[in-house]
């Protein structure tokens, strides 16, 4: 299996996640509060430099409003 840092998938969730982030007019830090984590968790991730778990995932679901399965779907589709 490849490493998935820095795949165009990866890239795609990051990029999403950020626009988010971004649609709900969040900082880092707000986004970072609202997870119960610090910015600079936030920052890693949205640089590219940290990967994120299933329940991480979920809960960002949660707290930027997507549909986690939607958005799981989309960037299968991209692999492929």
């Amino acid at each position: 299996m490849e490493k998935t840092l820095g795949s165009k998938e990866h890239r795609a969730l990051i990029d999403f996640l950020v626009q988010q982030r971004e649609r709900l007019g969040m900082t880092q830090s707000g986004l970072a509060d609202a997870i119960g984590e610090y910015q600079s968790f936030v920052a890693r991730l949205e640089s590219g430099q940290r990967r994120l778990d299933v329940i991480e995932l979920l809960r960002l679901a949660e707290v930027l409003k997507f549909d986690a399965k939607a958005l799981l779907g989309d960037l299968q589709k991209l692999g492929n």
